[in-house]
């Protein structure tokens, strides 16, 4: 019978399912994932998590809960930092002695993953995690090469336009729809965009306004590198480097009609990237930015109110400058 792997649905299953998903079922291990977030696996998270903690990692809480009768293992890789120069968000580095610490904690798969280590390091983690499963070294680099081939694919379907929660619900093979009235850039952490239950369906909202949807994530790494060199001092975590890179961009290049920026409340790093977007977007008038706060009260009509003052701001101000 095959080993099973339990994906929690949330945090870093935005970024890193297909390598993940790739990686242990060429091992042979059979890959469950969880629900999309729901009220039930919200409330789990509510009641394990701290109140101080952020509405994505309660929502984590919930998901590694709800599979913790469902599978093996749950994999909770502890992602220290993914480039030499910065880091993950601290709770990234956490989460697994934070699940580990609930009262009936699941069976926890991790190991650590550090980019500033050599490659040594790297694969005793990829053989630590594939020790449950085959402690073949051949096998296991097989699965790693087959891993990386699929974020390579998963990686260029973003590059070609198409959103990341299309690209894993395999709804990405059509060619991207560029007839939309107005484009927006949509940027924060990959789950608080692609979480459709606590973004309050964001992004269909949109969709249904027939507006052009562009992420960060369609943006070339070059790009978001280039446009951060201007800053007076470097940015050390790596997600928000590529929020901050991302929105530069589009400042930059006008190749947007207006910037929506979604954060968590009680995210640290989310609260100091805030101030710098919002300063360098009053440098740059003709692209308005507009910031909205999620948390577990958030209310859907308020948010709604913002969210559709926004976009016909934009309409008006795209007819507007159209007819002069």
């Amino acid at each position: 019978m095959k080993i099973t792997i339990g994906i929690p649905k949330a945090l870093l299953y935005y970024r890193q399912f297909p390598f993940w998903k790739t990686f242990f079922e060429t091992l042979g291990a059979q890959v469950v994932v969880s629900p999309r977030t729901n009220s039930t696996i919200l409330n789990r998270g509510l009641e394990a998590a701290s109140s101080e903690i952020c509405l994505p990692v309660k929502v984590f809480y919930g998901h590694a809960l709800h599979l913790s009768s469902r599978c093996d293992y749950v994999f909770i890789p502890r992602i220290v930092s993914i480039e030499k120069d910065a880091f993950t968000c601290p709770k990234m580095l956490g989460l697994p002695d934070m699940i580990r610490a609930l009262p009936k904690p699941p069976k926890v798969l991790t190991a650590d993953f550090n980019a500033k280590k050599k490659r040594k390091y790297i694969r005793r983690a990829l053989l630590s995690l594939a020790a449950p499963i085959n402690n073949n070294p051949v096998v296991v680099y097989r699965a790693y090469r087959a891993a990386l081939a699929e974020a390579k694919s998963f990686k260029k379907a973003q590059l070609n336009g198409h959103l990341t929660s299309d690209i894993l619900a395999s709804k990405a093979k059509k060619p991207v729809n560029n007839k939309e009235e107005i484009k927006i850039g949509v940027v924060g952490h990959h789950y608080n965009i692609y979480d459709s239950y606590i973004s309050l369906n964001f992004l269909e909202r949109l969709r249904r306004q027939k507006i052009k949807i562009e992420t960060v994530e369609n943006i070339g790494h070059e790009k978001i590198v280039d446009n951060l060199k201007s800053l007076p001092k470097e940015i050390f975590w790596t997600y928000e480097k590529e929020v901050v890179g991302g929105v530069m961009h589009w400042l930059n290049t006008k190749s947007v009609d207006g910037i929506i920026y979604l954060l968590s409340f009680a995210c640290g790093p989310d609260s100091l990237i805030q101030v710098l977007l919002e300063n360098e977007a009053r440098k740059h008038e003709d692209t308005p930015l507009m910031s909205m706060v999620m948390d577990e009260h958030s209310g859907e009509a308020g948010f709604l109110t913002r969210l559709e003052a926004f976009t016909d701001m934009l309409r008006y101000k795209k007819t507007k400058s159209v007819a002069s």
